[in-house]
């Protein structure tokens, strides 16, 4: 019998609950919203029993103490802020005094900065770029702390970008809110939400205690995925539009400003990881198959 705690039941941990095996017999998950907490109890999640809890980063309940105090595992999936991790702000004493068996900790693949279209992997020095890369930096070395003071194995398990069911060029296609940026020579590491949840579980099976980058095979340009996507919807592609024209937010234009391929070698020389959507063009077909992209 394993008891899961999940802080922040979004849509990479959602995934997590999806897949997690019948050996976690007990899941606990938290939300902000005290009023989300009571809907997302009401009924199962993800075809699981899932104990649903407020918790907005500044106070922990009984309850989540409780949750604490019994969890064997614990995913990390709450974003930090400028003030730092909210569950290691709000939780350490419970944390200290019942340490858990493994923890998982989800990070981005962003804290590694620019590096001009270059290969990176874990042995690379970070040197976040943006204030979120940078509090992402802080908080990993948080819980990887918290780790050598009470013996608990942390996976730090860096993420590139997460697309997925209802969440992927397709789905963009058919609302028509997808655009072909074009910026000469950048490229994107990808990651489906189904491969984050098999990296996680094998982290926990294993307690696996390092940095881990979760990445696609194929480091590829935006507006492919686009062009791709729409083939298999059968629809014209939107127009390209250069980089310089775009309009984009300043997030949206940080999110250029950074260009790297990433390694998953680790993911499957340690963690044993065989990724189930290794490319792009396979997990779109996938998704197209399974209903996405449909107007």
């Amino acid at each position: 019998m394993t008891h899961l705690l999940i802080f922040g039941l979004g849509y990479s941990s959602r995934a997590v609950v999806r897949a997690a095996p019948p050996g976690i017999t007990r899941i606990t998950a938290t939300v902000r919203s005290p009023d989300r907490a009571a809907e997302l109890s009401s009924a199962p999640v993800e075809g699981r029993a899932v104990t649903v809890l407020p918790f907005d980063g500044t106070a922990m309940s009984e309850q989540l103490a409780g949750a604490v105090a019994t969890a064997d595992h614990i995913l990390v999936s709450a974003p930090p802020d400028t003030s730092g991790d909210p569950v290691l702000k709000a939780c350490a004493p419970a944390l200290a005094a019942h340490p858990p068996k493994a923890v998982v900790y989800l990070s981005t693949v962003g804290v590694y900065g620019d590096h001009a279209g270059g290969w990176v992997d874990e042995t690379t020095e970070p040197r976040p770029a943006s204030p979120r890369s940078f509090e992402r930096l802080e908080a990993e070395r948080g819980w990887q702390a918290y780790g050598a003071a009470h013996g608990v194995p942390v996976a730090v398990l860096r993420l590139s970008g997460i697309y997925g069911p209802g969440q992927n060029a397709l789905v963009n296609l058919a609302r028509g809110t997808a655009r072909r940026i074009i910026k000469p020579g950048q490229v994107f590491n990808r990651i489906h939400v189904d491969d984050i949840a098999q990296a996680v579980l094998a982290s926990f099976a294993r307690g696996h205690d390092g940095i881990v980058n979760v990445t696609d095979d194929e480091p590829s340009p935006p507006q492919d995925v686009i062009t791709y996507a729409a083939e298999l919807m059968g629809v014209p592609a939107p127009p390209e539009i250069p980089f310089e024209e775009s309009g984009l937010s300043p997030m949206g234009r940080s999110f250029y400003g950074e260009c790297k391929r990433v390694s998953n070698m680790k993911l499957k020389g340690e963690l044993f990881v065989k990724l189930l959507h290794p490319n792009f063009k396979s997990a779109l077909r996938a998704l197209a198959a399974g209903g996405d992209g449909r107007r």
